[in-house]
C-alpha cells in the first residue's frame, strides 16, 4: 500500500501545472489557452500490528479530483489577455462571500458590546 501512495504522489508531481493550464488551441487566428483551478486528494489504508493479529480486517482506498474552469488566456492580433468564466467565478466566490459576510457581522457585533 505504501508503494501505491508513493507512486500516486510521483505521478501527481509530474502533472503539476499541466492540470491547471490546457493546451493552446487556435481558432480563426485566435489562440485560446484554458485555465482551471485544480485539486486532488487520495487516501490509503491497511490493517497492521495488533489490529491485524486480533482478527480485524483492513482495506483501503480513496481518491478524488476537482477542476473548476476559471477562464482562458486569449491572444488576438498579438494582444494576450485573461477572459474569466464569470459563471464559474460566481459559483466559486459565493461561498467565500457568505463566510466573509458572516465573519464580518460577528466582528461588528462583538465590537458593539
Amino acid at each position: 500500500m505504501a508503494n501505491l501512495t508513493k507512486q500516486l504522489a510521483v505521478t501527481l508531481t509530474k502533472v503539476g501545472v499541466h492540470s491547471a493550464y490546457g493546451a493552446p488551441v487556435e481558432v480563426d487566428g485566435t489562440t485560446i489557452m484554458p485555465v482551471a483551478c485544480t485539486g486532488y486528494g487520495f487516501g490509503a489504508g491497511e490493517a497492521t500490528g495488533e489490529q491485524a493479529d486480533a482478527g480485524g480486517q483492513g482495506e483501503g482506498g480513496g481518491g478524488g479530483g476537482l477542476a473548476i474552469p476559471v477562464g482562458a488566456y486569449v491572444t488576438r492580433e498579438g494582444v494576450t489577455r485573461f477572459e474569466p468564466n464569470v459563471l464559474a467565478l460566481l459559483v466559486v466566490g459565493t461561498p467565500f462571500v457568505c463566510v466573509a459576510g458572516r465573519a464580518l457581522a460577528r466582528v461588528v457585533r462583538a465590537l458593539k458590546r
